[in-house]
């Protein structure tokens, strides 16, 4: 792999870190509910998403997924589901009756994960990915090197939002605002869910 190989790695992957999509969408709902540390477990959880699938990409165990219709399709719907059931969640649940400071660190970990796992767009953008940075007869271990990159990558990128998130934590935590920002968190994941569901 040429230098200018790699850094144009690093750019696109920054760049793809900086894309809004369902990650964002998440993390914020998840720091309107549990502040800090559920934002940290929540990008915890996402980012071992994202290595699922990158590692998986660099070991070709992905391409299996794309070749399978009835395996995407599958995960695809799960996709979906996962995507209203958080929104619908969001939009619709009893806000006034959960207490900041919740959820826990783990229910962070796990809606992250489950929404990086669940999502088949993911996958097959890891085959188109990483390997069109990696020179033919390329050894595997650089593809698992550039995937540990990009999910190293992708967690400052996130890391930078929490820390961003935190200087108007305050404002965040009041009552109103936390009831509006949760709403349309979960308007924009099922708006994410539905586009899903629509596309080919």
């Amino acid at each position: 792999m040429t230098w200018s190989g790699f850094l144009a790695f690093l750019l696109a992957s920054l760049i793809l870190a900086m894309v809004p999509g369902v990650g964002t969408a998440m993390l914020l709902r998840q720091s309107i509910r549990g502040g800090r540390r559920g934002a940290l477990a929540t990008v915890a959880g996402m980012e071992v998403g994202v290595a699922v699938w990158a590692v998986a990409a660099a070991f070709g165990l992905s391409v299996l997924l794309v070749a399978s219709e009835v395996a995407y399709q599958g995960l695809r719907i799960g996709g979906v589901a996962v995507l209203l059931w958080f929104g619908v969640k969001a939009l619709f649940g009893k806000h006034e009756e959960v207490e900041l400071g919740e959820p826990t660190s783990g229910s962070g970990f796990r809606a992250g994960l489950v929404v990086n796992v669940a999502n088949p767009k993911l996958a097959v953008f890891a085959i188109s990915f990483l390997p069109q940075f990696v020179e033919p007869g390329a050894g595997r271990w650089v593809l698992v090197a550039l995937a540990g990159l990009w999910v190293v990558i992708d967690t400052l990128w996130y890391l930078l939002i929490i820390a961003l998130l935190s200087r108007v934590l305050g404002w965040l935590k009041r009552p109103g605002v936390r009831v509006r920002l949760e709403r349309l968190s979960g308007l924009v994941l099922i708006g994410l869910g539905i586009r899903l569901a629509i596309e080919a």
